[in-house]
């Protein structure tokens, strides 16, 4: 998948921990959910985990979801975040592999961050 556009009407770093149904939303559709079109043309639904930034870049994690809107496998899809001149949200691979795993190991830092506040009954951030 290359240079993917978000079919939601948000960004996801402001949309992502959003719970309103703001105009910006269209079609009323879950801000923290986006449809991904990949190279072969097939759509996969994806719940936005976090955007977070890694030196001067930012990173998007998605969580694929079935056609019940679960997750089975526990994967997650890393990819570079940017915005379009016109502020449209913009997804592209990683094609490096130091850059990956320096994204990877900073997800995996955010998610046992996340893991540890909730066990200590801290709210999310």
């Amino acid at each position: 998948m290359s240079e993917e556009k978000f079919s939601a009407g948000c960004s996801p770093s402001d949309c992502a921990s959003c719970t309103s149904n703001c105009s910006s939303n269209p079609n009323n559709q879950d801000p923290n959910l986006i449809t991904l079109t990949l190279d072969d043309d097939t759509e996969v639904n994806c719940a936005i985990l976090t955007v977070f930034p890694v030196k001067e870049k930012e990173y998007i994690a998605l969580l694929p979801l079935d056609e019940h809107g679960n997750n089975e496998t526990g994967e997650v899809y890393l990819y570079a975040f940017s915005k379009t001149e016109n502020g449209d949200p913009l997804l592209d691979n990683i094609e490096d592999d130091d850059e990956y795993v320096a994204a990877a190991e900073a997800f995996d830092t955010i998610l046992a961050n996340a893991r540890a506040a909730e066990a200590a009954g801290e709210p999310l951030e």
